[in-house]
């Protein structure tokens, strides 16, 4: 089986460009499919990576996966459980893993909710 090689025609719109131009082409497209990437990665999350986060922020495994599922109970995932547990930290003027550690005891989660519930977003 004999491929039909089309390069000759598919190529003619990038004939004249040098290669400065073939290089701001080729990033040009690039960006352009990164870009709905980028923009999935700031929109959407998951429990997993949310996790993943608070592991990052000093929490053991079953703290994060504690502080997560609060999150998700309340609808709170869609600001990120790190985000959660840094803002709660910062309007009770605590450190953040204390913070975290009174989510992960059931405590402060009507705190947390009115901070991004209650309109001061």
């Amino acid at each position: 089986m004999k491929r039909d090689d089309d390069f000759k025609n598919r190529h003619e719109h990038l004939k004249g460009l040098t290669n400065e131009q073939l290089e701001q082409r080729f990033w040009e497209l690039a960006n352009k499919l990164v870009d709905p990437l980028l923009e999935m990665g700031r929109e959407y999350t998951s429990p997993a990576i949310e996790r993943s986060v608070l592991l990052r922020m000093g929490f053991s495994s079953i703290e994060a996966k504690a502080i997560v599922e609060g999150c998700v109970e309340r609808s709170l995932m869609c600001y990120g459980a790190g985000n959660v547990v840094y803002r709660l930290a910062k309007s009770k003027n605590m450190e953040i893993r204390p913070a975290g550690l009174e989510l992960v005891n059931g405590n402060m989660w009507d705190d947390a909710e009115k901070l991004f519930k209650g309109g001061n977003e």
